[in-house]
Order: structure tokens, then C-alpha cells, then sequence
């Protein structure tokens, strides 16, 4: 019985260990922790621009992946695009700046 008792043990430890370490998000195996620092990255970028005057944070969708930022969207003028670039790379991690905002006039 004491045998059956440590099998059990042995086998729910593994299955927590192997269940932590292998944790990931199905985007390009991108581990947990990275996941969340983009997230954040994404959020405070979104939260700049719609704080930001010049910006029609609206109008502009924003993805991070390992630290590159590419804003995506329309803006109504090459000063409006430059300025949220701008703000993507003022956000502590971003390691890149992919600006993929279409100047509609």
C-alpha cells in the first residue's frame, strides 16, 4: 500500500513538473512569460496613443511579438503615422518598430 501511495505521489509530480515546463502559448511556442511582457507592451502602446492628441488611437491596431511592435491601421497624415511609431518606441521593451500604418487622404 505504502508502494502504491509513492507511485501515485511520484507520477502527480511529474505530470505538475511536465505540465509547468512545457507550458506555452500556441503563438510561434512563444513561452508564458514573453506572452504577458507583450501584452503588456501592446497595452501600454494602445493606452499612449489613445491618450495622445495627435493620434486617432481608434484607427490603429497594435501587435507585439518578442518585443517588435507593429502599429497597423489608417492615419490621416505622415505626421500622424511618424508620431505613433514614435510612441511605440518610447515603450520600455520594444525592441523593434514594424509601422505598417496606411496615410489615407
Amino acid at each position: 500500500m505504502k508502494l502504491k501511495t509513492t507511485l501515485i505521489a511520484i507520477i502527480t509530480g511529474l505530470v505538475i513538473i511536465s505540465g509547468t515546463v512545457s507550458c506555452s502559448v500556441a503563438r510561434d511556442q512563444q513561452t508564458v512569460g514573453a506572452y504577458i511582457d507583450d501584452a503588456t507592451i501592446t497595452t501600454q502602446v494602445k493606452a499612449r496613443m489613445l491618450s495622445d492628441s495627435d493620434v486617432s488611437g481608434t484607427s490603429i491596431s497594435v501587435e507585439t511579438l518578442d518585443g517588435t511592435v507593429m502599429p497597423s491601421g489608417f492615419a490621416t497624415s505622415a505626421t500622424e503615422k511618424a508620431t505613433a511609431g514614435s510612441i511605440a518606441r518610447g515603450v520600455n521593451g520594444v525592441t523593434e518598430v514594424r509601422n505598417e500604418i496606411v496615410v489615407r487622404r
